[in-house]
């Protein structure tokens, strides 16, 4: 091999390793050229990016070999948070540089120049550790870097003029001082940042017996993310607590509060309660989204046959439309979706939620208060004094509610509720079990919506694997596959970093739709089975959740197992 020039050692590697040629490597010496003579200062692993004449870790597995240092993607390890905190998040930006553990009594730093001699004396000041430098893929070292600033940027409170105007100041200056600790506010801050850059719903703080544990539920999972000193925790707790309007000087029972926040220009509701355990108070805050984007009944993954047979029914003048499914199923979604879509000024839209999880204009939204007597029963009762066209009411909890309801529906009201059933012909015996009767069912109900959420698979980790055809078969006998079709492909999760290791990313609604048709009406009156009534649906057009979900594992968007795991 001769000495090309302006090629570097890296350019020499990639050649010695058999990666690419020299002719490769002169072009895009000569486009770097190009690039420079164009205002463009682009190194040579960035121009042979750009052509496609090799990937990052091929370039990191060079670098790595000249310079003797190790070589590590990020999609195979995660960052201790413990060592990441070691330096500031402007330090990570300048140098380029994460801490990811510790080795041998060696800190563990990615680094995007690992002979950076200055970069790593100051590390080794600031972190009293001897640094070992890891070379990494440029764009996982900057996605690292970008999550661990977002994660460490300050959140502000939130509170519109009259929300402020509203709210009184309860705490004791005494107390308040207490849990304005540095710490804890940036602790705090972190695990908030970190669970909004991340799609979480939920956070978990939970004291355990030696240390403290913070999980979040991303895409309907939980995960554990960092472990913390215990001794934080009545600091964190309190600090959360404050922030929340709580009592903070009351650990015995269980208390219930609200945070508005802004961060990174997303406008934040958090949903905060507090439990007495046996190490200390476990901290739930539910986090809901506002500035996110409302999503449509296409995007949420509804099959196109059976969402044409939706909107016929959602467009009737009247009826009663129930959406199903257990706790986190989506099941809000939905109906926010379909409100969106009746949504006209020509219709008067009144709503009882609790809480209200998404503010929509045109629309009027109450939001219940048991302790106040606002029930969903009394609030159903007083709205249709209002002249409604359209009534959403969160969720059927007692039979009052249930009766309330189909009346409205039977008096010329369009009513959309939420149910907690297995499947859609089992509203049918849930509304009975509730005590309405078979016959005010059968001339009230015209659709019933029975869902699951299922984690979408990574794009850019999933793995294929190709199954037989007798081998699919003999586990699962009801997939669906053509005649002609010998071999199918399917994918499985992996992990990167990405998707924070998982293997997924995002989820997609799996969906069932009954339609009340005649024949169903007939099967309600007589007090027919779930049975009977899912096999008369099926006659009639519906596709169940487990066909459904069979569907998108053939599409390769979620997994075999995934949808096992939420659809029997």
């Amino acid at each position: 091999m001769g000495f090309i020039k302006g090629a570097g050692f890296l350019g020499e590697q990639l050649i010695k390793m058999g990666i690419l040629t020299e002719s490769q490597i002169k072009e895009a010496l000569s486009v770097q050229e190009k690039k420079r003579k164009q205002g463009k200062n682009l190194k040579l692993g960035q121009v042979l990016i750009e052509l496609g004449l090799c990937d990052e870790k091929q370039i990191g597995e060079a670098l790595a070999k000249k310079s003797g240092y190790r070589f590590l993607s990020m999609n195979s390890t995660e960052v201790d948070v413990t060592y990441a905190n070691l330096i500031t998040p402007e330090i990570a930006t300048k140098y380029k540089v994460m801490p990811t553990g510790m080795k041998n009594g060696k800190l563990q730093v990615a680094m995007l120049n690992p002979n950076d001699i200055i970069a790593i004396d100051d590390l080794r000041i600031l972190t009293g550790y001897e640094i070992e430098p890891i070379i990494v893929p440029d764009n996982e070292l900057n996605s690292i870097i970008e999550q661990f600033s977002n994660s460490s940027r300050n959140i502000e409170k939130y509170e519109p003029e009259e929300e402020a105007a509203a709210t009184e100041e309860t705490e004791e200056e005494g107390l308040i001082s207490k849990v304005d600790d540095k710490p804890a506010v940036l602790l705090v801050n972190q695990i908030i940042n970190h669970a909004v850059s991340s799609g979480a719903s939920d956070i978990h703080v939970e004291p355990q017996e030696k240390y403290l544990r913070v999980r979040f539920r991303i895409d309907g999972v939980l995960h554990e993310i960092m472990q913390q000193p215990l001794k934080i925790h009545p600091m964190v707790a309190s600090r959360i607590k404050v922030m929340a309007g709580m009592d903070i000087a009351e650990r015995r029972i269980p208390q219930d509060g609200r945070i508005s926040l802004k961060t990174e220009g997303n406008l934040i509701d958090i949903r905060v309660a507090s439990l007495p355990l046996a190490y200390g108070e476990k901290i739930t805050m539910r986090l809901l989204n506002r500035s996110s984007q409302m999503i449509t009944l296409e995007q949420l993954g509804f099959p196109e046959v059976q969402l044409k047979r939706y909107k016929e029914v959602m467009r009737l003048p009247y009826g009663f439309i129930l959406i199903t499914g257990p706790t986190g199923s989506g099941k809000s979604t939905s109906l926010y979706a379909t409100l969106q879509v009746l949504n006209t000024t020509d219709k008067n839209i009144i709503t009882l939620e609790d809480p209200i999880e998404r503010r929509m204009e045109g629309i009027n939204q109450i939001q219940m208060n048991a302790k106040a007597g606002m029930t969903f029963a009394s609030g159903l009762r007083s709205i249709l004094r209002s002249d409604p066209d359209i009534i959403m009411v969160g969720e059927i909890r007692d039979r009052e509610t249930a009766q309330i309801a189909v009346e409205s529906a039977l008096t010329g009201h369009l009513v959309l509720s939420t149910l907690h059933t297995n499947d859609a012909p089992g509203a049918v015996t849930r509304l009975g079990e509730m005590g309405i009767e078979p016959f005010l069912t059968a001339s009230s109900l015209v659709g019933v919506i029975a869902q699951r959420l299922a984690r979408v698979l990574c794009p850019k980790c999933k793995v294929a694997y190709t199954l037989s055809r007798e081998e699919l078969l003999c586990s699962v006998p009801d997939f669906p596959l053509e005649p002609h079709e010998d071999s199918v492909t399917l994918y499985k999760h992996s992990g990167c970093i990405s998707c924070n290791y998982t293997g997924f990313k995002g989820r997609i609604g799996i969906f069932e739709f009954l339609k009340v048709t005649e024949a169903i009406q007939k099967l309600i009156v007589c007090g027919a089975s779930t049975n009977e009534i899912r096999e008369q649906a099926i006659k009639d057009g519906m596709s169940t959740l487990r066909q459904d979900g069979l569907v998108k594992v053939k599409s390769g968007i979620t997994s075999l197992e995934e949808l096992l795991r939420v659809v029997m």
